[in-house]
């Protein structure tokens, strides 16, 4: 491919460990002298970074590429992420698409795209995909510029074999950077002004594996508490972490924290444990109990997020109410609730017990039912409360957004002056649309 091409458009499918990926290859690109556009700029070359998470992956990718065509016929398309490295070439069949990167390679697209030619019409396009073993070394990553949080990944790849999922195939073994390495990024990012960053990763609380016979070198609380001590930073968020890697200390560390928020996301995916064990976690509905307990022991504020997936084979009627009630009865803040999915290579779909499709629907509705009642019930809780509110750089009908350290989302009229601004606020009533609203009270800034 000649490269005097010089713009390049990104669609991002997927978790936050995409979008930093994304905006690691988009930097790439602007080293290499390129101009990012957006998406309908008619770009000249076209990256889609693809999910095998999320339903109806081939679709998706499909319906992106032809969005991409349409803006410009003559621009070259490249496929990476997890949906790449799993069915590479399944997707070099999609019309259109003229180069496939697997997880080995995705990180090497500017380089892979010097001198490549365009397959010639009706032909497949070109696979770039290792075996994932072959996946083995660490890429850091961050977002910037896209977003007022900054998503930084400092893990990737997972050990576990969870029986529904497909990740440690499209995304390899575990393996980290080192604490140092981090902590060089985070000062990095402090000096251009970046407030919050949320840390991100496949199995973030695995962080520590290292080098090429990913050895334990350091863990996640080591990390932890040397990013308590990065100045500039105001906020770190944890994105999500397996319920028994998110140990006591890392609980009791985060409630005396000057900057790690008051914010935990736990995947439960089942509160029965004849479920849990079909699923293979590693852990039981009793571990997840003690987590929550002793966060609201320790940070009665704290939000904690919640995953969930329903109609996995064998979930019975009696199954789910008892996740239903299980999580009724949680102090818990939100729920993500997904609706289980077949995936090939898996060992779930060969499990007796198929839900019928209807019966995963209707307990999807029921849980985001029951998820809009503890987000509604968590937020009036802290009505008339005084707290900080970092504002982000949305603004949608003249409003804008910014979150609370404990993930509440406020809502205010926009203000240039607000953006990327910690500002004291007093939290007065939730409003229809389930964002809070709030008044000023002064000019200094409340720390939680």
């Amino acid at each position: 491919m000649e490269m005097e091409t010089r713009k390049v458009a990104f669609y991002t499918l997927g978790c936050k460990l995409n979008f930093s990926e994304t905006s690691a290859i988009g930097r790439q690109f602007e080293e290499h002298g390129f101009v990012k556009a957006a998406f309908e700029d008619a770009a000249d070359i076209y990256v889609i970074n693809t999910c095998s998470v999320t339903d109806h992956a081939d679709r998706k990718c499909r319906k992106v590429v032809k969005e991409a065509l349409k803006h410009n016929p003559e621009a070259f398309v490249a496929i990476v992420g997890c949906y790449a490295q799993l069915k590479p070439q399944e997707i070099a069949e999609i019309p259109g698409v003229h180069a496939v990167l697997g997880a080995a390679e995705k990180f090497q697209l500017v380089e892979t795209l010097a001198g490549f030619q365009k397959p010639a019409a009706g032909q497949p396009g070109r696979v770039f995909a290792s075996p994932i073993s072959e996946a083995t070394e660490f890429h850091a990553a961050h977002s910037y510029g896209d977003r007022t949080r900054t998503f930084l990944k400092v893990q990737d790849g997972c050990d576990y074999s969870c029986s529904f999922c497909t990740i440690p195939l499209a995304r390899g073994a575990s393996r980290s950077g080192s604490v140092q390495s981090v902590v060089e990024r985070v000062q990095k990012l402090a000096a251009t002004g970046v407030k919050e960053i949320v840390l991100t990763g496949v199995n973030l609380g695995d962080f520590g594996l290292q080098g090429p016979e990913r050895e334990r070198q350091e863990n996640f609380f080591d990390l932890v508490r040397a990013l308590d001590e990065v100045d500039g930073i105001e906020r770190f968020r944890i994105s999500s972490c397996e319920p028994n890697l998110l140990s006591d200390e890392i609980i009791r560390f985060v409630a005396r924290s000057k900057r790690f928020m008051p914010h935990f996301h736990i995947p439960l995916q089942s509160g029965s444990n004849k479920i849990l064990g079909l699923m293979r976690r590693r852990y039981r509905r009793e571990l997840y109990v003690e987590r929550v307990r002793l966060i609201k022991e320790v940070m009665p504020h704290a939000c904690i997020g919640v995953d969930v997936i329903v109609g996995f084979p064998g979930e019975t009627e009696a199954d789910f109410l008892e996740t239903y009630q299980f999580l009724n009865d949680l102090d818990v803040s939100y729920l993500h609730v997904f609706p289980y999915s077949e995936r090939e290579n898996t060992l779930a779909p060969t499990l007796p017990g198929r839900v019928q499709d209807r019966h995963r629907h209707e307990r999807t509705t029921q849980l985001r039912s029951l998820s809009e009642k503890k987000k509604r019930h968590f937020y009036e809780q802290h009505t008339g409360l005084e707290t900080a509110v970092l504002f982000e750089d949305d603004v949608t009908n003249g409003q804008m957004e910014g979150f609370t350290p404990n993930y509440i989302r406020v809502v205010a009229k926009y203000d240039p002056l607000l953006v990327g601004e910690l500002k004291r606020l007093r939290l007065t009533a939730v409003n229809p649309q389930s964002l809070m609203e709030a008044e000023e009270v002064g000019i200094e800034v409340f720390q939680h």
